[in-house]
């Protein structure tokens, strides 16, 4: 039934469109004197959706929808609307302040998250000791992993399956609010354990709110945001969660000499950006497509989005599109099950929610939040001092928040899968190189520059691929209906598999040996690699609704094409130089933009 429903919710969209294409057909871009039976459409939006006050804003917007007039030549256009319109290209980075105001509760909340991940690569240092967990047994490194790994773990089981209900019944703003209240206590109660087993506690409960703040705040970036610049600005996600890892390393330093508590002072830091956050948020308009898909509230979307746009023509033709390609509401009041079933059963939704958990997956067999956990633990090991281990380990965080700036630019430019097909061969030379710097007697100083040197450039090419990445690219690409349970089970496979190597990593570090586990995850960085050059299509450029073209071919269709299209022009052009290599388009094979729906269509 769904499929169904979906099917003439397409066509139903592509039936409003036709209509305006054989209105234009038949009167001509250049008649202006067009009335109320041109814009039937428009009329009828504006009366059902309480908008009738805004009518003449509203045609100005659907003949900008169009794109076959001349910007100049639409009816009551003025001259800053025109500027406004041409700045999206020209000058795109000029945004409302309430626009950055959105994407700064993005970066807060990313900065909580960074910071709670990093105390505890300090506090790994003295935990041990203050629980009595210091002897090197399986046991205790099962406990140490537990604890490290509890905000990963909680967030994959509990806390990002709670982001649909809780913004559902909160909206955006409210869901945010509220796990950020709960940030807030578990960081302080963490911080006042007086055992392993009170501290795993409120570690457990701090993932959960982590878990609802990143999901809900990178489909709130997502939501906001204009097409143009939505890969650049939800980037800050993982840039400033790349600082907060920075500034947990500082903590860690600064009260590195506060005594036998100074683990306490680390956990309890990161609150200190979590009221901000709640401040931050509360001012915050809601997101439009919230209003959209709960009630289809399209006056109070348009309310917000005249807050988060420069101009009430760019808001209209925003949310007039956004009516346009919605489709009708098949999935929107499906119950909870249903919608997760549905993640992997509609087609469409399927194949983005593989190519989802494979960047998600792949952020994960790369290594970095081992090296963010415990850097301090693998500088240690390579005869640093506890303090020189602590300080290298803020380089590491320096590096990782510089290193993002560049995704800022390039995420809109190269795209998200080119970026991390860039950039994964680099991860996977480096990690190996690391591991081979154990060859070299730590008593030369060879070592420690190869080691520190190499750790710092994985983060470098980290950064701006792999980094932000899965995040922009998970909050995107689920349709409305299934915005918020598809990024949050897509935070909850990173979660998941986050658990499992923080867990593992004590044990493999024992095994195999500092340079064993630097080559395991360097084979890993490769698997990565394969996974996104089978499985992840382009996003870049296209609307939150075009997306669903992207989505139209089949996985398999998709696979065959990356290995006898893409991968033989690759090698043609970047490896035997033929500068007139040609590829063929996924555009231009024939079922590219046709939706399919049954589900023999994989």
């Amino acid at each position: 039934m769904a499929q169904k429903a979906d099917e003439l919710a397409h066509a139903q969209v592509a039936n409003r469109i036709e209509i305006y294409e054989d209105r234009n057909d038949e009167r001509g871009p250049s008649q202006h004197d067009r009335d109320d039976d041109t814009f039937e459409d428009v009329v009828q939006f504006a009366g059902t959706f309480y908008l009738s006050h805004k009518l003449d804003i509203l045609k100005k917007a659907a003949l900008l929808v169009q794109g076959t007039i001349l910007l100049e030549e639409i009816p009551t256009i003025t001259p800053q609307e025109i500027e406004a319109v041409r700045a999206e290209t020209d000058r795109k980075w000029r945004q409302p302040w309430l626009m950055y105001l959105a994407i700064a509760a993005s970066a807060l909340g990313a900065i909580g998250q960074g910071w709670a991940q990093t105390s505890m690569n300090g506090a790994n240092l003295s935990i041990p000791t203050a629980f009595g967990i210091d002897a090197n047994t399986s046991r205790n490194n099962l406990i140490l992993g537990f604890i490290n790994s509890a905000i990963y773990l909680s967030n994959g089981l509990l806390g990002a399956w709670l982001v649909a209900p809780l913004n559902r019944r909160l909206g955006r703003r409210g869901a945010v609010f509220a796990a950020a209240v709960i940030s807030l206590i578990t960081n302080v109660g963490g911080a006042l354990s007086t055992t392993w087993q009170q501290l795993l506690f409120f570690r457990l409960f701090l993932g959960c709110a982590l878990g609802v703040i990143s999901s809900t705040l990178s489909v709130f970036a997502a939501e906001c945001a204009p097409t143009a610049v939505r890969g650049g600005l939800a980037v800050s996600w993982q840039m400033f969660c790349a600082f907060g890892i920075f500034l947990g390393f500082v903590a860690n330093v600064v009260v590195y000499d506060s005594g036998v508590n100074s683990w306490r002072l680390q956990l309890a830091a990161p609150f200190l950006s979590t009221i901000p956050l709640m401040a931050v948020i509360y001012i915050c308009p809601e997101s439009p497509a919230f209003y959209v898909k709960y009630g289809e509230r399209y006056d109070l979307a348009f309310r917000s989005l005249t807050r988060l746009r420069n101009t009430e023509l760019q808001a209209a033709r925003d949310v007039y599109l956004s009516y346009l390609q919605q489709p009708a509401k098949t999935s929107a009041n499906a119950s909870y099950a249903q919608q997760v079933k549905e993640l992997f059963t509609t087609p469409r939704i399927r194949r983005a929610t593989l190519a989802a958990y494979t960047t998600m997956l792949s952020q994960q067999l790369c290594g970095i939040n081992i090296i963010a956990f415990y850097s301090s633990t693998i500088f240690l090991d390579a005869d640093f001092s506890t303090f020189g281990a602590l300080l290298a380990s803020v380089a590491f965080g320096f590096v990782n928040f510089i290193g993002a700036f560049p995704a800022i630019w390039t995420m809109d430019t190269l795209g998200r899968r080119s970026l991390l097909l860039l950039t994964l061969p680099f991860m996977a030379l480096t990690m190996f190189a690391a591991g081979l710097a154990y060859r070299i007697p730590k008593d030369n100083s060879a070592h420690f520059i190869l080691l520190a040197s190499m750790i710092y450039l994985f983060c470098a090419e980290y950064s701006p691929g792999m980094g932000p990445v899965p995040m922009v690219y998970s909050a995107e690409v689920f349709p409305l209906s299934h915005r918020e349970i598809g990024t949050s089970s897509s935070v909850a496979v990173a979660s998941i598999w986050a658990t499992v190597l923080s867990l593992t990593f004590p044990q493999i570090l024992s095994t195999l040996g500092s340079q064993g586990a630097f080559t395991l995850y360097a084979i890993l960085n490769v698997v990565a690699l394969v996974l996104v050059f089978l499985f992840v299509p382009e996003t870049k450029k296209k609307t939150l609704e075009e997306l669903d073209a992207v989505f139209s071919m089949g996985t398999r269709k998709f696979m065959k094409y990356q290995i006898t299209e893409y991968l033989p022009w690759w090698f043609k052009r970047y490896v035997l130089r033929q500068a007139k290599a040609e590829l063929t388009s996924m555009e231009n094979m024939g079922d590219y933009h046709e939706l399919e729906q049954d589900n023999d269509s994989i």
